[in-house]
């Protein structure tokens, strides 16, 4: 059997591949080793996905036969893989784990055995070079503070700090203190003295997706989009002559936005996905 998970730092979509090859699907919140420590993860991993599991399930994932791969971000450093290793490790003692970047996960599922640059644009972001078979160059994105262009973290940054700048357009200003009810001093206070500050300014994203049609939010996410590409797909030595796909949920509902900035650029787009987790699965099913 087979126990697969891709994470991001706001979800964990996961799948069990039973004996029978069906698939059981679970989804619990985000992991990410460099935000949450091992006894908070292997507390996520008991209350949203141990303890929902039902009895046949939870007897077929105690036997020996389970192999275990977690994909998630934050997972590239070999002690951070280990954080997750261990806390996968305090419910799944029989398993045979294997913990890789949620890169490697989206080039598995978006590229197969064919090269491709891949990107994640989700609460964070992240890319790489894929020759078909391995990784084999990774453009660090440097987290929420210091890059992550393009991702939902660093769209809703730059809104809120249009915000706290007085910046907005006037109608924008008035409907984001309708919808959020957020002094100033509350956004400094979750951004600097707050757990998962990361996650906080990502909310924000959907607000922008929700005001699209305002030439500001396009202008907006315009801009991301092109720091995205100018610091990270640009710099590839391939980048003209393999397909660009990407996943991730800003990727797949500002896919319009992506797809014209990629334009261009001279980049080409193939696929757009909001979650890789489906065909991942097929690829550890061997399809």
């Amino acid at each position: 059997m087979i126990l697969i998970a891709d994470s991001g730092s706001t979800k964990t979509d996961w799948r069990l591949i039973d004996e029978k090859k069906q698939i059981h699907q679970f989804k619990t919140q985000g992991i990410n080793p460099y935000f949450q420590t091992e006894e908070q993860i292997a507390e996520i991993i008991k209350l949203e996905l141990i303890d929902k599991l039902d009895f046949a399930l939870h007897a077929l994932i105690t036997q020996q036969n389970l192999n275990v791969f977690f994909y998630g971000a934050g997972c590239k450093a070999i002690d951070k893989k280990e954080i997750i290793k261990n806390a996968l490790l305090s419910y799944f003692t029989n398993a045979a784990i294997v913990v890789e970047s949620d890169m490697l996960a989206a080039a598995y599922a978006l590229c197969g055995n064919k090269p491709g640059i891949v990107a994640i644009l989700g609460t964070g972001a992240n890319t790489c070079y894929y020759d078909g078979k391995q990784i084999v160059e990774n453009k660090t994105s440097s987290g929420f503070i210091l890059g992550d262009e393009g991702s939902g973290a660093h769209i809703g940054k730059t809104l809120v700090q249009a915000f706290l700048n007085d910046e907005l357009p006037n109608e924008l200003a008035k409907r984001f203190i309708e919808r959020f009810k957020l002094s100033k001093e509350d956004i400094i206070d979750a951004v600097y003295r707050k757990p998962l500050p990361n996650r906080f300014l990502a909310s924000f994203s959907k607000f922008v997706y929700q005001n699209i049609k305002e030439q500001y939010m396009i202008d907006l996410v315009t801009g991301c989009f092109h720091l995205f590409f100018n610091k990270y797909i640009c710099k590839y030595t391939h980048n003209k002559n393999v397909i660009f796909h990407c996943t991730g949920s800003v990727a797949f509902y500002y896919s319009n936005i992506l797809k014209a900035v990629a334009n261009e650029k001279g980049i080409v787009v193939g696929t757009i996905v909001e979650s890789p987790i489906s065909a991942l699965t097929l690829y550890h099913l061997g399809e």
